[in-house]
């Protein structure tokens, strides 16, 4: 009887959210939907969800929130999902992460206006409408990047390599060479702030590759500590880049990365 009552209440609640209170279009290629804030929390499965170590607030969090699945019906787990915000943060993310999970699981928390979020620190600005937030992020090695804030839409998209050739390395490379695990490492931790050779969908932070690779310009060790702390080499109050420490990228990924970036810097795209 609470529930539903809840439930009442929440829908009652939709003509009296304020302005603020998002839309999240979602298009997994039969029609998009758009899903609005009231709707939301206003659905039988929306839980409230605790996250012990929250990505983006950096403490202990408790949202309400819907599991992630259950907006993503036909999703194949060999699908790649898009997943935009409104700064221009855009990530891919495979979708057997979410639809597959092996005791990782995804949520989409919900700013309820009413009772909005405290503000990020780092960015100075609100991480709503819409947050993707993961309990047990480390039993699938759920990295920082796959934690979109601020989310507008939610999309299903062609394999990465059909969509964005230029990031491609030299096909003759062989599966395990340090350039092609590199090039994993890269879509999974740089590819939702930049681009490479012009190509992908965000539009947060440079490109990588064009005129300049940084690793063109960086000594490796400088390159090293501005991926782990950024405001190590320049300090600047409104940067947006975060510090990956080695829970999300590892000495391994580092090095993997480097090669990478370093093979790309003779694969130069023509502007």
């Amino acid at each position: 009887m609470v529930s539903l009552l809840r439930r009442l209440c929440l829908l009652a609640l939709a003509i009296a959210l304020p302005l603020h209170a998002g839309d999240l279009t979602v298009d997994l290629g039969h029609g998009a939907k758009t899903y609005t804030t009231a709707q939301l929390l206003a659905r039988s499965d929306a839980r409230d969800v605790t996250i012990p170590d929250d990505v983006a607030f950096k403490r202990a969090m408790r949202y309400r929130a819907v599991p992630l699945k259950a907006l993503l019906e036909g999703v194949s787990p060999d699908d790649t999902l898009q997943f935009v915000a409104s700064d221009g943060f855009a990530a891919q993310i495979p979708a057997a992460l979410i639809v597959r999970a092996h005791g990782s699981e995804a949520w989409l928390a919900i700013e309820d206006p009413t009772h909005p979020w405290p503000m990020l620190a780092e960015i100075k600005g609100d991480a709503g409408p819409f947050y993707v937030v993961w309990t047990n992020p480390a039993a699938m090695k759920i990295g920082p990047e796959q934690w979109p804030f601020q989310l507008a839409s939610i999309r299903r998209q062609p394999p990465v390599a059909e969509r964005f050739p230029a990031i491609q390395p030299d096909p003759a490379l062989k599966a395990g060479d340090p350039v092609v695990r590199g090039l994993a490492v890269f879509e999974r931790t740089c590819f939702a702030c930049h681009t490479l050779n012009g190509q992908g969908d965000a539009k947060l932070g440079p490109d990588l590759n064009i005129p300049h690779s940084p690793t063109e310009y960086l000594r490796e060790d400088l390159f090293r500590a501005y991926i782990r702390d950024p405001q190590s080499l320049r300090r600047w109050p409104q940067a947006r880049m975060p510090g990956f420490d080695r829970k999300a990228l590892t000495d391994q990924d580092m090095d993997d990365l480097l090669a990478y970036l370093r093979h790309m810097a003779g694969r130069k795209a023509k502007p």
